[in-house]
């Protein structure tokens, strides 16, 4: 009769290497309730103390669109041409790529101290640590949803119409939901054992914003800058949401076909580094 031997460290390190190559949403799944209230503590926390609390979740967008309305519409009297939606209100094109670089900037920025930032839930073995980045990215979900009721809103005070496109929005952010996963597992990562990438992360969001179709339509640049634009993944991401939320066309499903292969293969590598490089968070921590 066999005996059941309880496993010990060596096993769970090859337990730990089996789980290298799994699905990234594995974890997830395993995981639902632990996710679900580390989301709202990310949610909840954010506003803890605040006057005004969570309605600095709808303000600060308004804040935010305001000041580069001014510098960018007033200021610099940037238009965009009619041929890239330059029928609409300068602000609204302009909120529809701030949502997109929104997302992806809220999340890279916190990924690199994400573990360094819960060292306390790295010494307890059990604890599943790949499970962290999926807090994060629910919580910038939120938040573009609430950015994205926010557009809603203004599309119908300045135009007074909504395109029922608009539907398609989720399908546009779902690869990058995907590919920013996996960037923010490497990141995560990365941060413990090289700690200033913490201090560069603000600099390359800020890039990513100002090369990207973000603010100025790639048509109107130099060809060997618009290519530097279009190697930013957010410029397609971004392009695509002003397609079908300001044009009312469908997305091209084909470069979203593979953008969404290429989220997949992000995600999955990105989580196979980080459950590789996890066993020496403890030694540096």
């Amino acid at each position: 009769m066999n005996s059941v031997r309880p496993l010990g460290r060596s096993d769970a390190t090859a337990l730990q290497d089996l789980r290298r190559w799994e699905s990234p949403f594995a974890a997830l799944m395993r995981n639902k309730s632990l996710v679900w209230e580390l989301t709202k503590r990310e949610v909840l926390g954010r506003y803890r103390g605040a006057s005004f609390g969570m309605a600095w979740s709808v303000i600060s967008p308004f804040l935010m669109l305001s000041v580069y309305a001014f510098a960018f519409g007033t200021v610099l009297k940037s238009r965009w041409p009619h041929q890239t939606g330059g029928e609409h209100s300068y602000a609204v094109i302009l909120f529809v790529g701030l949502i997109v670089h929104g997302f992806f900037a809220e999340c890279v920025s916190r990924a690199s101290t994400l573990i360094v930032g819960n060292s306390n839930f790295v010494k307890r073995v059990v604890f599943p640590l790949d499970v962290l980045p999926w807090p994060m990215i629910f919580s910038a979900l939120f938040h573009a949803l609430l950015n994205a009721v926010v557009l809603v809103v203004l599309m119908l005070v300045l135009e007074h119409r909504l395109h029922p496109t608009l539907l398609f929005l989720p399908l546009i952010l779902a690869p990058l939901v995907l590919f920013t996963l996996g960037v923010s597992w490497l990141l995560a990562s990365l941060g413990v054992y090289f700690r200033d990438i913490s201090q560069v992360m603000p600099v390359i969001v800020t890039a990513m914003l100002f090369l990207s179709s973000a603010i100025v339509p790639v048509s109107i640049l130099p060809p060997p800058i618009q290519t530097l634009f279009y190697l930013n993944p957010l410029t397609f991401f971004i392009d695509q949401a002003r397609l079908v939320v300001l044009a009312g066309g469908l997305p091209n499903w084909t470069a979203l076909a593979f953008a969404t292969v290429g989220g997949v293969l992000v995600a999955w590598l990105g989580h196979a580094w980080f459950m590789a490089t996890r066993r020496g968070f403890a030694d540096v921590l």
